[in-house]
């Protein structure tokens, strides 16, 4: 059975995505949003978002940034206007499935009135803990270029011990780092301390800071504010991992004269070959099962 998947927008991930889907069989895979790009670069079909033929396509892939609350869908590769209104996903069959990185109450709501299937790839342990190794790489690489010391024997903050924050940790540990980690529950604390490194609870994460080199943030929540702020050296490096606007207070940080950098959409900088494989691989996984 043959099946239609429509790839609408996108970064440099989506590149390497696109190939891969093209290994599936008896699948036609149609683009949106990519314009700037040579017909003959994927050799598939490139269309206007009112081409698509709605009622045809088996599956929906949204950019990594999903959708705005406007409906508005960002395309590197193009300059012309996408929107997607509540009414166009009406339109999509209901066996449709409809994937993104990341969604919005506006997302959510289009696809609740369509009653079609939303997945959310970025939420996603696979996803994310694969994700997590092009992440501490990429943020290796930007505390080299950031720094005048080594990371070898620097003292490493590290917020947050979730899938990246975890990995983060690791990586540098085993690049010679003095590493702590700051997180809030009890069973994190444990297994921070399990694996070597010191473990700090967020409330006191601000008593720390005085002999911190690189402060590392993979919480999306104001947890990197002024007090912690105010007690970092100023040779001090931060680089804020956390989607959206991040954690950090950026404008205390400048005033400090501290270095805070917002490392948004690293993974389609540092490895976008990777990423893009990593996101394939789940749609793959879904399409292949409906067919």
């Amino acid at each position: 059975m043959s099946q239609t998947i429509a790839v609408i927008g996108g970064d440099a991930r989506y590149l390497e995505l696109i190939r891969q889907l093209q290994s599936l069989t008896d699948t036609t895979i149609v683009l949106v949003g990519f314009d700037k790009l040579e017909q003959g670069f994927t050799g598939l079909k490139q269309l206007d978002v009112h081409e698509l033929i709605l009622g045809q396509l088996d599956a929906v892939i949204l950019p990594i940034t999903g959708i705005d609350n406007e409906g508005r869908v960002e395309a590197v590769f193009s300059e012309k206007p996408i929107y997607l209104t509540a009414e166009w996903f009406k339109e999509l069959p209901s066996f449709s499935i409809v994937f993104t990185g990341i969604t919005n109450d506006y997302l959510r709501d289009v696809i609740k009135q369509a009653n079609i299937k939303l997945v959310p790839l970025l939420d996603r342990d696979d996803v994310a803990i694969y994700n997590s190794i092009p992440t501490a790489e990429g943020t290796i690489m930007m505390a080299i270029e950031h720094t005048d010391f080594t990371i070898h024997s620097s003292r490493v903050m590290v917020v947050g011990f979730g899938r990246v924050g975890n990995t983060v940790a690791n990586k540098f540990s085993s690049l010679g780092a003095k590493v702590s980690v700051s997180a809030t529950r009890i069973k994190d604390l444990a297994r921070i301390t399990e694996m070597g490194l010191s473990a700090v609870p967020l409330e006191e994460l601000s008593t720390k800071m005085h002999n911190c080199d690189l402060l590392i943030n993979t919480i999306p929540a104001p947890v990197i504010e002024k007090e912690a702020i105010k007690h970092l050296p100023s040779h001090a490096v931060i680089i804020d991992l956390a989607s959206k606007s991040g954690g950090t207070d950026f404008k205390y940080a400048e005033q400090r004269g501290i270095k805070a950098i917002l490392a948004r959409s690293l993974l389609g900088i540092v490895a976008p070959k990777t990423a893009g494989k990593i996101l394939a691989d789940v749609v793959k996984q879904f399409v292949q099962k409906t067919k």
